[in-house]
């Protein structure tokens, strides 16, 4: 599992948390794929990534404890994980060196994918971009052959990362709202790299996406839908930016407006500081029912949302494993449960997401 961002919140719950799987120290509440069959057990999982962070992964867990979200005691029994992950840490790209091509970048973080994989002697490298949100990047008419061209930006960083993964024969999923593989994606299908995105469906959106069928099942029409985000930490400080909360916003709001079919879905973000990895998520919705009544719902959703994305990413590592073993290539729509945009899929609906995944990994371990 080589996690772009590897030095991050997300990253390191997620490889904490992987260690106290694999070591028993931990139930596997919030994997949807604990125990399904076919699946790579947790302690067969290697982990390495980049990023441009020097900050360490015990250095990150140290301040995660502090902040109330992990226990000390599970930090202490994952030190020795925590510190070989991060000697798997190669530097990330964000910006282009001088004199240097976006081919020869890719090129750099391809080489250290295949790296990773004979150092260990590795059936395959699943990559998971967990990187901060990127402003939305035009990446129309965007040809390979730009990419050679020194000193030339054709793609944003995680689209350069996403190539080095299909360089490296890696299949790869994008946990963010950037641009990531999305101008790759014709090229993933032709390299016979499974893929899968984008933008992890970690709190609020997971909630709109099951709320939001039950008005339409009853036949009841959603007049508005609005809702706030609190948050601090890394993606509070990202998202402050007003070029990349574009990119968020976006991701949040197209699914709710294909289920409920209206455009009246107002979300605004706001970054709270004091708040660390604390999500706080509001929603005011208003329905229309029987003779013109109106109903009323308000919900307040709380959580540490590296500990919602932590289990999500095992998981995405473990069905990609197994969607490469099966031989298969480009989107793998069923993956589209875990993502508020999925690629290639038109569904939304949390519970109809779920028993197409279940169906499919069934079918997939099945036939291998």
């Amino acid at each position: 599992m080589w996690l772009i961002g590897a030095r991050g919140s997300v990253a390191t719950t997620a490889v904490l948390g992987l260690a106290a799987l694999a070591r028993g120290n931990a139930g596997p509440e919030g994997c949807v794929t604990a125990g399904w069959p076919g699946l790579t057990d947790w302690d067969r999982i290697v982990v390495g990534g980049h990023d441009v962070s020097h900050v360490s992964l015990v250095k990150r867990a140290e301040t995660l404890v502090d902040a109330g979200m992990i226990p000390a005691a599970l930090l202490t029994a994952a030190r020795d994980d925590l510190e070989l992950a991060d000697a798997e840490v190669r530097p990330g790209y964000a910006t282009l060196p001088p004199g240097r091509s976006q081919q020869q970048e890719a090129e750099r973080l391809a080489a250290d994918l295949a790296a990773f994989r004979d150092r260990h002697g590795l059936a395959r490298v699943v990559v998971i971009d967990l990187s901060s949100t990127e402003p939305p990047h035009d990446t129309t008419g965007f040809t390979v052959e730009a990419l050679t061209e020194p000193d030339r930006v054709v793609l944003p960083p995680s689209s350069v990362a996403a190539w080095a993964a299909l360089l490296a024969g890696s299949p790869y999923a994008c946990f963010t709202p950037s641009t990531g593989m999305v101008p790759l994606l014709d090229l993933a299908r032709e390299s016979g790299v499974p893929v899968a995105g984008q933008d992890g469906k970690t709190g609020q959106t997971w909630l709109r996406t099951v709320l939001a069928p039950a008005f339409t099942d009853r036949g009841l029409r959603v007049l508005s839908w609005a809702g706030a985000n609190l948050l601090g930490g890394g993606d509070g400080a990202t998202l402050a930016d007003p070029e990349a909360v574009r990119s968020k916003l976006a991701s949040k709001t197209r699914g709710l407006r294909d289920l409920t079919g209206t455009d009246v879905t107002p979300l605004h973000i706001d970054n709270v500081p004091d708040l660390g990895d604390v999500k706080v998520a509001w929603d005011h919705v208003h329905v229309q029912g029987f003779l013109g009544s109106r109903i009323t719902l308000q919900t307040t959703w709380s959580a540490y949302d590296s500990m919602l994305a932590a289990p999500m990413v095992l998981d995405l590592a473990r069905l990609l494993d197994l969607a490469d073993r099966a031989g298969l290539a480009g989107v793998v729509p069923e993956l589209g449960f875990f993502f508020k945009d999925p690629w290639a899929s038109d569904q939304h609906r949390a519970a109809d997401q779920a028993a197409a995944l279940r169906d499919w990994a069934e079918r997939t371990a099945a036939a291998l």
